[in-house]
């Protein structure tokens, strides 16, 4: 569906961030800079860019700071998930706010879904790319053998169509989740458990053959430990000369 546009994007940044320490004793991943920007700020700023009118932010460790970080911000407008009490995990902390998507499709946003842009927005791809008649999930992918920082065989293959199937445990499989898409609230409306992971709703997606893939116009970043920032910060200096 072309120039469609989605409204609102859940953001994930309630996670406790183990592998960015020492870095993230005392600075939750959000905040993290990486060439010279908080990491959530990225998000949100591709976000505004994209015409998103509202970011649902989920906290929980040192979430204080990431609060007192956002609180200038009005593009997106921000919501604060507070998960203080009790880490949900990314499928929970979608559920607890589903009302705040008013029964639209969303965006979801990991905090590390850092990249290289190329000449078109991909979040403008993303959106462009969306028909809610044949998807029930819309994933941003990168491939593996261009991405830097992905020290895992990959998560998923694509067929010709788009669609995206779970990698073979025996096998490296061709794309990475960049960790951006789009989601129907539907998928949660039956959910029983308040702590869940998102990526069993991906892979049951795929068994409908509705879980799709777009794949991405740059350079992916994996910013998951400290070595990765350096790597990030010389990627983008690179790409500028």
């Amino acid at each position: 569906m072309a120039g469609f546009q989605i409204r609102n994007a859940m953001v994930f940044a309630a996670g406790l961030g183990t592998r960015m320490r020492p870095v993230s004793d005392t600075l939750p991943k959000p905040l993290i800079r990486v060439v010279g920007k908080p990491l959530i700020d990225h998000v949100l700023d591709r976000c505004a860019e994209a015409s998103v009118e509202k970011a649902i932010v989920n906290v929980h460790y040192l979430a204080d700071l990431i609060e007192a970080h956002l609180a200038p911000r009005r593009e997106p407008r921000i919501v604060i998930a507070d998960e203080r009490d009790k880490l949900l995990d990314q499928g929970g902390g979608i559920k607890k706010v589903l009302g705040e998507f008013e029964g639209e499709p969303f965006l979801i946003f990991n905090t590390d879904a850092f990249w290289i842009e190329g000449p078109p927005s991909n979040l403008r791809r993303l959106m462009d790319a969306w028909d809610g008649e044949t998807m029930d999930v819309l994933l941003l992918v990168s491939d593996i053998v261009s991405s830097i920082g992905v020290d895992w065989p990959g998560d998923f293959t694509m067929d010709p169509l788009g669609r995206l199937a779970q990698r073979d445990q025996r096998l490296i499989a061709p794309f990475v989740y960049a960790g951006v898409g789009i989601m129907k609230p539907e998928l949660f409306a039956h959910e029983k458990q308040d702590v869940f992971r998102l990526a069993p709703l991906f892979f049951a997606a795929a068994e409908r053959g509705r879980l799709y893939g777009l794949r991405l116009d740059g350079v992916w970043l994996h910013v998951g430990t400290p070595e990765a920032i350096v790597a990030a910060d010389r990627a983008v200096a690179r790409s500028v000369l």
